[in-house]
């Protein structure tokens, strides 16, 4: 019994993923205390593509941002944008509209990705733009063996979904395919409304005006198409010489926004990766690493399927495109109880976008939103992993040197320099006992929508002086192994300088914002709480739950109140499990909030109402290839919201009658899914 429970811990510890390290099928990492790992999303994620939904399920600490069907977004610890950073494979992912319908997470889907760590805090000098949290997603890999599989998914309004990933190979080289196709229709919310109802029912409440509906012949559309293709090669040159090569594909088709003025006409990605890795080159370098990448995203979004084209007369097109492309160099040594890494990292993206009228240019002083801006970064950095008895000490230091450029001659530069850098420790007091303790400094630049962005009517939203954002946050916790149980507890105190934030009254008359966005001083706190219970040798519990508030230290100008925007209230996700000889797992969870209560008003936010729904989830093993998973979400079919209407995001509105009303997006109702998979 206690070998089993034993071996049953060690599971679920990785499935609900709180471990120190983590090391389950095609994991093999290394993880700090404060990281978070969710494991085998290939395998288990298959309801759907969208990662941000998988994320928001599985994790306490990560809310969603409901845009559509799919392609949604996330917030860690009450930030996004890129307040969190977000890579793939070590690459920098960016997307290219300004009003996040394709954020960085929509760019890898949960078929192509083995498993997610989530390193919440600044600590991490690696990657560029770590203000507040990063997300590592790590895309499955080659093996030598021959294997692979088949999925084939239904759901609810006439979900469809196709996948299929195989991978073999030599000592030598290993090749990997990987792809996908999906397709959906609306969803309905709890009221059996879709999206076109969803629109009617806020028309009809004064929200939103007439002109927002779809078009009657565009009013059965599918919500989106999706199509993804990912291809690796893995080639051991030598014995401590390796190359690897990825290029991922995703190619999306009509994606509906139904809270936004457009809709997306396509959403394309390319994203190519190369490293080499070199091991055991002396005693000053046991691995160096270089990698190179670029990635380009594609973003057109038009009115061209609502009522608005047909009153006006004509269709308006917002076209957008990013390109990224980096460098980095790492080379990782060992020296005495020390673990160094050292580094150099170099990023270069391109922002351009610009606004069409029937498919022609508008005129040159108003086409542009985004002017051919660049970013780019170069920095250097240190890192050092110091053990000690039972105190391991973590250190690191990054210098970066950022600027930003646009092809306006009339847009100033701006030039950005900042030195950050943590001192984190963890102190075993017995096999089972870990407290940690985290203190660090990171930064982010604005971006070029904050600093550059153009309205159609030729306004100026962005603000082109804006200082970056520094976070100074400090971390605290525990963590806890009992025989039949685990216990992880985290506090964190972050405290903002020179936020970017958006401030609606900078809106003129003709109801265009102009330099929107103003740096304010803030601070956000919160609480972490996380734990498996085993009960049975076959039943198990985990659950985790969060907390966070924010305040401005003044109100933006002309403002009175001090809520930071975007601010979730308490969550908590829990679940209980039932995993019967392996060949049968039940699962029911429980995901519930308290209402949003409090909000940033004077900038579009609203209180919602708290919520909670019930997910239920079973998979049947028959024999060694074929696995069947049935499943149902929200099967009380629960009327809820979970995203808030901050106006930094353009949002349905309708302010003819002098009241300024947001469109609210609801979540799907009750929703059942089937997936077959053949593994071979």
């Amino acid at each position: 019994m206690i070998k089993k429970q034993t071996i049953a811990l060690s599971l679920v510890c990785a499935v609900s993923l709180h471990a120190a390290q983590a090391e389950l099928g095609t994991i093999d990492v290394e993880a700090n205390i404060d990281t978070e790992v969710i494991k085998d999303v290939h395998g288990e994620e298959i309801k759907s593509a969208d990662l941000a939904e998988a994320l928001f399920k599985q994790s306490p600490s990560v809310s969603l941002v409901r845009r559509s069907g799919i392609a949604n977004d996330v917030i860690v610890r009450g930030q996004k944008k890129d307040n969190i950073s977000v890579t793939m494979d070590g690459v920098k992912v960016y997307g290219a509209c300004p009003n996040r319908m394709d954020p960085p997470v929509s760019h890898v889907l949960t078929n192509n990705i083995d498993y997610i760590e989530i390193n919440e805090g600044p600590y991490n000098v690696e990657d560029f733009g770590v203000l507040s949290a990063d997300v590592k997603i790590h895309t499955i890999k080659p093996k030598k063996e021959f294997t692979g599989d088949l999925n084939l998914g239904f759901g609810s309004w006439g979900y469809k979904k196709g996948a299929f990933s195989m991978s073999g190979g030599t000592d030598r080289v290993r090749v990997l395919l990987s792809g996908s196709v999906e397709t959906s229709g609306q969803y309905e919310d709890g009221n059996g409304d879709d999206f076109v109802g969803q629109i009617a029912r806020n028309i009809s409440e004064g929200v939103v005006p007439p002109d927002a509906q779809y078009q009657s012949v565009y009013q059965d559309m599918d919500a989106y198409t999706k199509k993804t293709f990912m291809a690796k090669l893995f080639w051991d040159i030598t014995d401590n010489q390796e190359l690897r090569l990825g290029y991922t594909a995703n190619r999306s088709d009509d994606i509906l926004y139904p809270s936004s003025k457009m809709d997306a006409l396509y959403d394309d990605s390319d994203i190519y990766n190369l490293e080499y890795i070199v091991k055991e080159l002396g005693r000053y370098s046991k691995e160096l690493d270089f990698q190179l990448y670029r990635s380009t995203v594609e973003h057109p979004m038009s009115t061209m399927y609502r009522e608005t084209a047909v009153i006006k007369g004509f269709e308006m097109t917002h076209a957008l495109e990013t390109k990224m492309q980096g460098a980095k160099i790492k080379n990782r040594f060992e020296l005495d109880n020390h673990t160094i890494t050292t580094g150099l990292d170099y990023s270069l993206r391109n922002w351009d976008g610009g606004y069409y009228k029937d498919g022609v240019p508008l005129p040159e002083s108003v086409f542009h939103s985004i002017y051919d801006v660049d970013t780019k970064n170069t920095a250097v950095f240190i890192k050092d992993k110091i053990k000690m008895d039972k105190l391991v000490l973590e250190v690191g230091l990054r210098y970066d040197d950022t600027t930003i450029t646009s092809d306006n001659a009339s847009q100033q530069s701006n030039d950005y320099n900042e030195l950050n850098g943590y001192i984190f420790g963890t102190y075993h007091t017995d096999t089972g006992t870990k407290y940690f303790i985290g203190l660090g400094k990171s930064s982010r630049v604005p971006d070029a929508k904050e600093l550059y962005w153009i309205g159609s009517m030729g306004n100026e939203i962005g603000t082109p002086d804006l200082e970056d954002t520094v976070n100074y946050e400090f971390d605290i916790g525990l963590e806890k192994q009992f025989d039949n149980a685990t216990l992880k507890v985290k506090a964190f105190y972050s405290m903002l300088d020179n936020y970017i934030a958006y401030n609606a009254n900078n809106v003129n008359m003709m109801g265009a914002a102009e330099n929107a966005y103003e740096n304010v001083d803030a601070t956000i706190y919160g609480i972490e709480l996380s734990g498996i219970y085993i009960a049975t040798e076959s039943l198990y519990f985990d659950y985790g739950m969060s907390y966070q508030r924010g305040k401005k230290e003044t109100p933006l100008t002309g403002q009175t109140g001090t809520n930071m925007p975007e601010i979730p209230p308490f969550k908590l996700n829990a679940a209980v499990n039932y995993d019967y000889d392996d060949s049968l797992v039940l699962r029911a969870e429980l995901i519930a909030s308290d209402s949003w209560t409090h909000i940033d008003w004077e900038n579009g936010e609203q209180e919602l109402d708290a919520y909670a729904i019930l997910n239920l989830k079973g998979t049947k093993n028959f024999g060694k290839h074929f696995e069947l998973t049935l499943g149902i979400d929200n099967i009380f079919d629960k009327t809820y919201a979970v995203s808030n209407t901050y106006k930094d995001l353009i949002l349905l509105t309708d302010t003819s009658g002098g009241v300024d009303n947001v469109m609210l997006m609801n979540e799907p109702g009750r929703y059942f899914y089937t997936n077959l998979s053949y593994k071979f």
